[in-house]
């Protein structure tokens, strides 16, 4: 049920895993929303109410909110009282960020930011990106210099719980001056029921950036911590169950590495404004890439003591291959990259996921299937639908 219109349009530049969601939020609230996206594919498939990402309860809720008239998508921008640019931001060779998409979303409403308009940066940014726009605005824009409102409020989601995360989590908005961060937080009330925390864009910024380079250097410590027991004979789960034990210690899984759209990228936003002082950061980084590379080779030493064993290759059995366990996400998924490293170098796979229907260039079989056919089994992903499985169904299952 969509609340009572309210007096506000907004256009949304974005219509991918955070976009389109927001846009649909804000639209059950009662707020008109005109969704801008390049792709005619996807704005067409909205259109008819219908999604083109996974996402739980979203595919209802957009569906409701076209059919309602408040969520409309278009190749192109017009006229409105807020402007939100939810575009992707990834990074160049040498991980210098890209940011092509803010500029060509920013060019995109130039047009049709007039007095009193807010506009507000979510895409994940380095720092000092929203006062970047300020100056791509004031420079196209002079006449309406001092004029518009400026912000920046990144997301906090996890994927598989966005629209009530959304709705719910808080959000650290900052403006590019007072009247520009009191006008964002007036805005979000609207559909946000968290807390709205005050405070300047830069600061915004560093935290959205912060918040994943702290989770990277925890994880890679587990990581790190897996490499070691591996050389040492340990059993990594026990010494962590134990290591847990400590009431100020709470060391994570180890995993193949890291994965999704954030922890992997968000980082290096830190490392390559401020490379001379982001030490720990950066080698976190490279711990968690060289564990899936260190993963890989794993798995090839267990498949040539194989074939010297039986004269043949194996066939190996990876189980999973999103980037996290429960979702059906495989954007930068550490798994996904190692099967397809094992598929290259000649190494024949079986992959199974119960999230993924389908993979080019990967052979997707059910659980019963890579059982009856695989020499041994690599769990990639920590699966609910994995957990129950043991040596006993499978001649021999690897973790790392």
């Amino acid at each position: 049920m969509v609340r009572k219109s309210l007096d506000i349009k907004v256009v949304m530049m974005g219509l991918g895993y955070i976009g389109l969601p927001t846009a649909a939020l804000m639209a059950s609230k009662g707020i008109h929303v005109h969704g801008v996206d390049i792709n005619q594919k996807t704005v067409d498939t909205i259109n008819r109410g219908q999604i083109h990402i996974v996402e739980p309860d979203l595919d209802g809720l957009v569906r409701h909110v076209v059919s309602e008239g408040y969520l409309k998508a278009d190749t192109s921008p017009c006229n409105a009282d807020v402007f939100l640019i939810a575009v992707p931001t990834p990074f160049r060779e040498g991980f210098e960020p890209d940011l092509s998409y803010v500029e060509s979303a920013v060019k995109g409403i130039l047009p049709f930011i007039k007095e009193g308009n807010l506009v507000i940066l979510e895409s994940t940014s380095p720092v000092g990106t929203t006062e970047y726009i300020e100056q791509i605005i004031n420079k196209e824009r002079p006449e309406i210099v001092g004029q518009y409102f400026l912000a920046y409020c990144p997301e906090r989601v996890l994927p598989g719980r966005v629209i009530y995360e959304l709705e719910n989590n808080d959000r650290s908005i900052g403006g590019i001056n007072k009247d520009s961060t009191d006008k964002a937080i007036s805005f979000y009330r609207n559909f946000v029921k968290g807390d709205l925390i005050s405070t300047n864009s830069k600061t915004a910024e560093m935290c959205k950036l912060v918040e994943n380079s702290s989770r990277d250097v925890n994880i890679a410590f587990a990581n790190e911590l897996s490499m070691i027991c591996d050389e040492a004979g340990v059993d990594i789960h026990e010494l962590i169950s134990l290591a847990n034990k400590h009431p100020r210690v709470n060391i994570l899984s180890p995993g193949p590495g890291v994965g999704g759209h954030c922890i992997p990228v968000d980082p290096w936003f830190l490392v390559s404004s401020f490379p001379g002082t982001t030490k720990m950061i950066r080698s976190a980084r490279e711990v968690n890439n060289y564990k899936t590379e260190w993963v890989i080779e794993k798995i090839k030493n267990h498949a040539l003591q194989f074939e010297l064993e039986h004269g043949r290759k194996p066939i190996i059995a990876c189980l999973g291959l999103t980037y996290k366990a429960d979702i059906d996400d495989i954007r930068e998924s550490p798994a996904l990259h190692i099967v397809k490293t094992l598929i290259k170098d000649g190494l024949e796979v079986m992959a199974v996921d119960p999230h993924v229907e389908s993979v080019k260039q990967i052979s997707l079989v059910n659980l019963q299937e890579a059982v009856l056919n695989c020499d041994f089994a690599v769990k990639l992903v920590d699966h609910k639908y994995f957990k129950e499985l043991t040596n006993k169904e499978f001649n021999s299952i690897i973790e790392f």
